[in-house]
């Protein structure tokens, strides 16, 4: 087989494909906090070999395809390359690479003004698709790794701003349910679970606030009552979204399952990171049984990627 194949195979992936470093990112981190480093590195692997590919993809359009660029730096999927960025820089701030992780950090803050507000301009009027939260998820993201790299380097400055995309995220998120399309939940590719990945990503940003010394008091219980309801609202679509799955199956590969897998992965995390800072220590073990449930869903969902790419005409656009 000639180079010129396999690399074919490997370019012109869509935005949407970004959630697969979401996923793999995310789930590397819940498998670290419950002491499967191993397997954590695994899927760590994974997240970045497939950043880089796609990073290469969006620096190859942005220099050589301005037309498809702006074509897609116009939709929500867009922002999954500021919310990969920061869940990959957010494990590797995890494995003491604040170095790396601040880079990351810089290059998702630097992305996310411009697509945010293309994506924000061009919204349709009509009912919206789950990947509408995504303006959440990449704002929420940034807060993340903001939080993660203040508390480890001891920069008040970004707790701060941490918090600023804590709050605008939720507002984006609310813009966003709005809009949303219901009848998604019910008919949707897998983009829709979104719609509860979002608040798990909120809450996750909400605990690594709370856990930060800088918050005391009255603002400390705020941000546990904020993360608390956002997981409790997370959990609660997680069921919807999981009920509507069962009732109405769609089976199947298509690259937007990676939007399924990411918040099942997500709420999961979120979960084990909230359990100590909001004192609920029940959710430890809810977090442990949902990580084995996004293990197994991105098992899954990569074999069928694998055999999707490697099967697939490279003479095909």
């Amino acid at each position: 087989m000639s180079a010129l194949p396999v690399r074919r195979r490997w370019t012109g992936l869509p935005p949407a494909a970004g959630a697969a470093v979401m996923a793999s990112g995310i789930i590397s981190v819940g498998l670290s906090l419950t002491g499967h480093d191993l397997l954590s590195l695994v899927a760590l692997a994974v997240a970045g070999a497939l950043w880089l590919v796609l990073a290469a993809d969006f620096a190859t359009r942005l220099v050589g395809d301005r037309g498809r660029f702006r074509a897609e730096a116009d939709t929500p999927p867009a922002l999954n390359a500021v919310a990969a960025t920061t869940v990959l820089g957010a494990r590797l701030s995890q494995l003491g690479w604040q170095g790396a992780a601040a880079l990351l950090l810089a290059l998702a803050a630097a992305l996310w003004p411009g697509l945010l507000y293309a994506v924000l301009r061009h919204w349709p009027r009509h009912r919206l698709p789950g990947t509408a939260f995504l303006v959440c998820v990449a704002t929420q993201g940034l807060a993340v790794l903001a939080a993660e790299l203040s508390d480890a380097d001891h920069r008040t400055w970004l707790g701060r701003a941490a918090l600023v995309c804590f709050a605008l995220g939720l507002l984006l998120y609310a813009a966003a349910l709005a809009r949303f399309d219901l009848r998604e939940v019910t008919g949707g590719a897998g983009d829709h679970w979104v719609a509860g990945g979002a608040l798990s990503i909120s809450a996750l940003a909400g605990s690594k606030l709370t856990a930060s010394p800088e918050w005391t008091g009255a603002g400390h219980d705020a941000l546990r009552s904020l993360t608390l309801v956002a997981l409790c609202a997370s959990l609660a679509w997680y069921a919807v979204l999981l009920t509507a799955e069962l009732r109405s199956p769609r089976p199947g590969y298509d690259i937007r399952r990676w939007s399924t897998v990411f918040p099942l992965g997500m709420t999961a995390t979120a979960c084990l990171s909230a359990a100590a800072p909001t004192g609920a220590g029940w959710l430890r073990p809810v977090g442990e049984v949902l990580l084995w449930i996004a293990v197994a869903a991105w098992i899954l969902t990569f074999a069928a990627f694998l055999t999707t790419r490697l099967g697939e005409d490279p003479r095909s656009p």
